[in-house]
């Protein structure tokens, strides 16, 4: 019998996070720091409103594009936040997750052999996505030393006749990096020089501590060429819910619609509904949280420090991505013997991309308590590593 298996999936590789969360699941007492999953309920009132529309039967599938009452909300957000203003009918597509927006955009805008640039360390499914719309993923390895921002200089450096498309994401996953105004605008100038699309994924929008984000749709001359990819996991932690959202010129809305029309057909309406009441009354929430994923940041930023452990200062998003080079080994098998020592899992900066190699990603949406139960095993570990 022939081999029924795509070859395009079978070059994919497996997610990187994956393999360290199955070794976990086997060892009793392990502590995963690994997850960028908030560890806060969903808020009540966000609850009761999804309860609600199960209750007065409102189980139906919606407009492919999402409620309209939702799609003017994250309408009137955007311009609330940003002062951009998109049109709710025409330029606003609610979607199942971020992550379903990221692979309709790209779908709907890669001809095959398309340069997509990826600014790396990323996201694990960006390039799989990419591979599998028919592009030709080039990454941009970002540096250490520059916070891991996206330069002008390194964005002109990869630029080659066939890029098509920039995929950044700030605030950043698994760095914590962000973007201030002057970082946008110096990369915004070559993006329209060199006519690219940018899909601008800003799932962790909410989630900064020092400085107010900038959506680069913000920038003159950028909103015609911007894709957004948000959504509702993070800042209102509501990961189960599955629901996102993008934003974008009319004309590629429209085609990512036929994509998900076709492939999903809606967003799920319960978690739609819930979504409308985030937009109006979940301002006081999102502070709450973010105030506790400060005091964790400053606790974990101080511990490794105190171990000696190089980090930047994450100013977004809930990760650190502590500097392990150190250590003389991978990152992979650094974090390796701490889950096999210590029971403690983090990820290897290398899941994310080659520059990631001699880092590791550590997820602060955890309790302080956990966070310090974890912290003292890898101080243990350091120190053993060390002798």
């Amino acid at each position: 019998m022939r081999d029924f298996i795509s070859e395009k999936v079978k070059s994919l590789k497996p997610s990187g996070i994956r393999k360290f969360f199955d070794i976990a699941s086997e060892i009793k007492g392990a502590i995963s720091l690994g997850v960028g999953e908030p560890d806060f309920d969903t808020p009540w009132h966000i609850r009761e409103e999804g309860i609600y529309s199960l209750e007065k039967g409102k189980t139906y599938y919606t407009s492919n594009s999402g409620l309209k009452e939702l799609r003017i909300e994250i309408c009137n957000y955007f311009k609330r936040k940003y002062n951009v203003e998109y049109n709710p009918l025409t330029e606003t597509l609610v979607t199942v997750g971020g992550s379903e927006a990221i692979d309709l955009a790209l779908r709907a805008t890669i001809e095959a052999g398309d340069e997509v640039l990826i600014a790396t360390p990323c996201y694990v499914s960006y390039e799989p996505c990419v591979i599998m719309a028919g592009g030709v993923v080039k990454t941009i390895p970002l540096k250490n030393e520059n916070q891991f921002r996206l330069t002008k200089e390194e964005l002109e450096n990869a630029i080659t006749p066939k890029s098509k498309i920039l995929l950044i994401n700030y605030p950043n996953n698994p760095t914590g990096a962000i973007m201030e105004r002057k970082d946008l605008e110096a990369i915004s100038e070559v993006i329209i020089k060199n006519d690219l699309l940018v899909i601008s994924d800003e799932i962790y929008s909410e989630l900064t501590y020092s400085k107010k984000h900038v959506s680069i749709s913000e920038i003159p001359g950028m909103k015609e060429r911007t894709i957004i990819v948000s959504g509702f996991s993070k800042a209102y932690s509501m990961t189960g819910w599955r629901l996102g959202y993008s934003l974008g010129p009319e004309a590629i809305i429209k085609q990512m619609t036929k994509i998900h029309q076709f492939c999903i057909m809606c967003a799920p309406t319960t978690a739609q509904y819930a979504a409308i009441e985030a937009l109006k009354n979940g301002d006081n929430d999102i502070l709450m949280m973010k105030e506790s994923y400060d005091e964790r940041r400053r606790y974990l930023l101080n511990r490794l420090k105190l171990m000696n452990i190089p980090c930047f200062e994450p100013k977004g998003a809930f990760y650190v991505f502590p500097d392990i080079r150190g250590f003389k080994m991978s990152s992979d098998e650094f974090c390796l013997k701490l889950l096999e020592k210590e029971k403690v899992v983090v990820v290897p900066g290398s899941a994310f991309g080659e520059s990631g190699e001699g880092f590791v990603r550590i997820s602060y949406a955890y309790s302080i308590e956990d966070l310090k139960v974890a912290l003292d095993r890898l101080q243990r570990f350091i120190v053993e590593i060390s002798k």
